[in-house]
């Protein structure tokens, strides 16, 4: 890294010692930025570097709640607004008992400029909390989602900062919080959240909008090669929303996704992922991979390593940060992979990514081919904005058009820092220079 860039980033490492996530987050984007510094130098005028590694606000609070069996518990809450230079906070709540405050931050550092690159006027940020919804009840759900709203609700706001859902918040966990948002407020705020209900300010294609841009995005990959998903093999990693749209998405573009995965193992389906049985057993049972396994004949449940062992044509780590590493990235090589889009947050390793990059094969980082999430959740502001609802083919067909804009704004970034190809210097560019010339046009604020 260029001096400057390189003392940017010893004083993050100095300054949130322990966060190591939100070190690679940084790390990343600052190693990218060095062509864009040499080429541009104002952007490091007026510590434009600092301000943008520093949070505007991190939030942090206690939430207190109790369970079925009368026991008190007490969680922590997060809420770090990173940078509203384009627009309102957006970014998902998570709930999962590794969130601290290091995710937390590292996540709305990702979302800055994943954020930016969708061109939806919407700023970064991101919260959530270490309560683990897995085995709660639904009223204990529901009394932690009332506490820790109760907290959150006086820092948020549909021209503030706008929650979505992530990891352990889908429509239940959302459903709760605006629920308690709108009896604090006294106020039917429809955009103060995304990810709601249809018959409360939900947007169709929110749902699949994660999956189906991850898949999207790949698809613009191959289409710079002169080719496209149909026939390829896919590895998915997760049983999430964002896997199971990446699947029903490569499904309907002529793929053929052979994996998916949770806590508990991997799922190898070499007949290809029976998509219906699938979201029985995760969006209507809430059960486990293994209850896939049990019903699926052929189908056969690993429990030892992970989704990137098996031989396929393109690999979609949609599960969480960290998930995919050099090892495995080998392994994908050596077998024959040409795609890597993620569609979780930062899931490959540094050392992964280089291997991708060094191999020469197509490989997207999350803050540019899983941005379709976030993409539609501003798509779902705009909606309650003007008290509307598009039908599906509508928002699905906005969605694709932003998707198709995020590639080729890589691609001409990278071309334009003499980099042909190099989606993470891309993403990181474009979204970057977005963000960075408003907040010279803002002052030093």
């Amino acid at each position: 890294m260029q001096d400057v860039v390189e003392k940017v980033y010893e004083q993050v490492v100095a300054r949130n010692r322990g966060e190591a996530e939100f070190h690679q987050a940084v790390r990343e984007v600052l190693e990218s930025l060095d062509p864009v510094i040499a080429k541009h130098p104002h952007y490091a005028d007026n510590a434009l570097l600092e301000r943008i590694v520093e949070p505007e606000r991190q939030i942090m609070f206690r939430v207190p709640w109790v369970d079925d069996a009368g026991q008190v518990h007490v969680n922590r809450g997060f809420r770090v607004e990173f940078n509203s230079a384009l627009g309102p906070y957006k970014g998902g709540l998570r709930f999962h008992p590794s969130v601290n405050v290091g995710i937390i931050k590292f996540l709305g550092f990702e979302q800055i400029f994943k954020n930016a690159l969708t061109n939806q006027a919407i700023g970064g940020g991101k919260g959530g909390s270490d309560f683990d919804p897995h085995g709660k009840s639904d009223a204990e759900v529901m009394r932690f989602c009332q506490s820790f709203m109760t907290e959150l609700s006086r820092h948020i706001g549909p021209n503030t900062d706008v929650p979505a859902g992530d990891i352990g918040v889908g429509g239940r966990e959302i459903g709760y919080l605006f629920g308690q948002y709108k009896r604090l407020r006294n106020s039917y705020d429809a955009g103060v959240l995304t990810g709601k209900g249809l018959a409360w300010g939900g947007s169709l294609a929110r749902t699949e909008a994660t999956g189906y841009g991850t898949v999207l995005f790949a698809q613009s990959m191959l289409a710079t090669k002169g080719e496209t998903l149909e026939g390829k093999k896919i590895a998915v990693s997760g049983a999430g929303n964002v896997a199971i749209y990446a699947i029903e998405k490569a499904q309907q573009l002529g793929a053929k996704p052979i994996t998916f995965s949770d806590s508990s193992g991997y799922v190898v389906d070499e007949a290809g992922v029976d998509l219906d049985l699938l979201k029985q057993v995760k969006e209507v049972e809430r059960g486990r991979v293994a209850d896939y396994v049990s019903r699926r004949p052929g189908a056969r449940l690993v429990t030892e390593g992970r989704p990137w062992d098996v031989p396929v044509d393109v690999a979609l780590p949609c599960a969480t940060q960290n998930e995919l590493d050099a090892d495995s990235a080998a392994t994908l090589l050596r077998n024959g992979c040409a795609v890597v889009a993620e569609g979780a947050n930062m899931p490959c390793t540094p050392e992964a990514i280089a291997a991708f990059q060094a191999a020469g094969i197509l490989y997207a980082p999350g803050k540019a081919s899983n941005a379709g999430g976030v993409a539609t959740s501003a798509l779902e502001m705009e909606q309650n904005a003007g008290r509307t609802r598009w039908d599906f083919a509508t928002a699905e067909a906005k969605l694709a058009g932003i998707m198709v804009d995020i590639h080729d704004s890589c691609v001409e970034a990278a071309e334009t820092y003499g980099r042909p190809g190099d989606y993470v210097l891309g993403a990181n560019a474009a979204g970057f220079t977005r963000v960075a010339d408003v907040m010279i046009a803002h002052g030093i604020v």
